[in-house]
Order: structure tokens, then C-alpha cells, then sequence
């Protein structure tokens, strides 16, 4: 689907963890829509290497520094954005994740890391970029959650619990601004194949996974992205305090005997 069937033009876009796979391809396909871009990424070279690539296609994307989570950093980074492009119409959250930890082994380290870059940053983010969409009368909020907030995995409570906490999130600020022409949706991506050297990015954990899927294969960063395309463009309009999930079936199978039942292992 062409990035042109929903029309960005003339709107600036904000995307946190905006430098490789799912960010990468959000910022990519905002930009392909015609939307100005600002990628705000923790490793500098590589948002600065994509915004470069993406320039010289023609696209308007330029990197940001994402320094951290806390709200005077979070607020300094939308007003900065909507100061240098003279507007913000869309703030996509994409940046989270937390390290491994089971419940025995959690301290407070690990878990308010969690909390802080997956739960926290969508209400200083959103408070921030507040008082600019409302000058334009639209704006989009968009946050990538995860179906960890209806599903578990051991070591990742911790993220689960911010999730859901994002889910929540999401249906309150929905509510809140439903009247001023802003919407606050997200999307709960499932296994989504992604760059990196640990355990699920390798060839065969990916294959091993996707068997367990109904849909047979581990998703591809722009089954997200072609999502949130959606979620900010002006079809979305009737569209607030929701998460759609992309997840290849993961969720609605009973357990992985019951994928095995239908189709087999390969």
C-alpha cells in the first residue's frame, strides 16, 4: 500500500526511538506521506545516518537527540521540535523496552526504568505537546504499546506491567481531549523481526517463533508502521482511546498446541 493513501502533507511528526527497525520504518513512511519528520533516537549516528538517507530521497526527516525520559528533558524535546518546525501536529512514543528480570532478581533500578521510558515519557510527552496541537485544532498521539500488556513472558513482568499501564494511559487521555481534536491511540505490536545481536533477532529463535504463529512468520517493522500511518492521518479522525494489535494471530491462538493441531511444525 502506498504511503500516499494517507496524506501527511503539511504536518510535523515527532517519533522517539526513531533510529532502527520499527522507529525506522514509522519515521520512513511518515515521511514517504509527506510529513516533516523529526527522529529522536539515543544513538546519535544512527538517526543522523537515516535522516541523511531519507533526505537525499527527497523527504523532509531531521535527527534529534533523545537525552532521556524525565519530563524537563521530554518537554525541552517537543518544544524544541515544534520551535525549529514552527508547529507539531503528531508525537508518535516509540522509544521503551527494559532489561530482563525476573520478579526475585527486580530492584528499583530496573523496574523504574521500565516505567519511566515506557509508562512515563507518554504523559510528559503528551502534556508537552499539549498547548501546540491545540493551537492547530488536530493533533495525534500515538504510542507504541505491546501485546506483553495482555500476555506474559518470564523475565518481563516488569514490562508487561508498563504496557498495560500504557493501555490505560492511552483510554484516559483519549477521554480528556476527545473534544479538542486530538486522539490518543496505540498499536501492541507482537514479534516483530528486528537488527540487534541478542536472542530473538537470530535467524533460527525467528523461524522457531514464527512456527508458533498462526500467521506463520514473525511480523515485519512496517506491519507497524503502515498501522500508524493510519492512527495519524485525517481518516483516523473517529478513531481515539484505542490499541490495535498486530500480532500475526499470536493472541488468539489457545496455546502453541493449538497452531501445531491446525497446520503442523515445520
Amino acid at each position: 500500500m502506498p504511503a500516499a493513501a494517507f496524506d501527511l502533507s503539511g504536518k510535523v511528526a515527532l517519533v522517539t526511538g526513531g533510529g532502527r527497525g520499527i522507529g525506522a520504518a514509522i519515521v520512513t513512511r511518515f515521511a514517504e506521506a509527506g510529513a516533516e519528520v523529526i527522529a529522536a533516537n539515543r544513538t546519535q549516528d544512527v538517526v543522523e545516518t537515516l535522516a541523511r538517507d531519507l533526505s537525499g530521497r527527497g523527504l523532509k526527516v531531521r535527527p534529534a537527540a533523545f537525552e532521556g525520559a524525565s519530563r524537563t528533558q521530554l518537554h525541552e524535546l517537543v518544544d524544541s521540535t515544534a520551535k525549529a518546525a514552527g508547529r507539531l501536529d503528531i508525537v508518535v512514543h516509540n522509544a521503551g523496552g527494559c532489561p530482563w528480570s525476573s520478579i526475585e532478581d527486580m530492584d528499583e533500578e530496573k523496574l523504574s526504568q521500565a516505567l519511566a521510558i515506557n509508562l512515563e515519557a507518554c504523559f510528559w510527552l503528551t502534556q508537552a505537546a499539549l498547548p501546540h496541537m491545540r493551537r492547530n485544532r488536530f493533533g495525534r498521539i500515538i504510542v507504541t504499546s505491546s501485546v506483553s500488556a495482555r500476555v506474559a513472558m518470564g523475565g518481563g513482568a516488569h514490562y508487561s506491567a508498563a504496557k498495560a499501564g500504557v493501555n490505560a494511559f492511552i483510554r484516559g487521555a483519549a477521554f480528556e481531549l476527545a473534544r479538542e481534536g486530538i486522539t490518543v491511540n496505540g498499536i501492541e505490536p507482537g514479534f516483530i523481526e528486528k537488527p540487534g545481536r541478542g536472542t530473538l533477532s537470530q535467524p533460527e529463535t525467528m523461524q522457531k517463533i514464527g512456527s508458533y504463529l498462526p500467521i506463520g512468520r514473525m511480523g515485519e517493522a512496517d506491519d507497524i508502521a503502515y498501522a500508524m500511518l493510519y492512527l495519524a492521518s485525517e481518516q483516523a479522525k473517529y478513531t481515539t482511546g484505542q490499541t490495535i494489535v498486530v500480532d500475526g494471530g499470536s493472541t488468539i491462538s489457545e496455546t502453541g498446541f493449538a497452531v501445531e493441531r491446525q497446520w503442523g511444525f515445520e
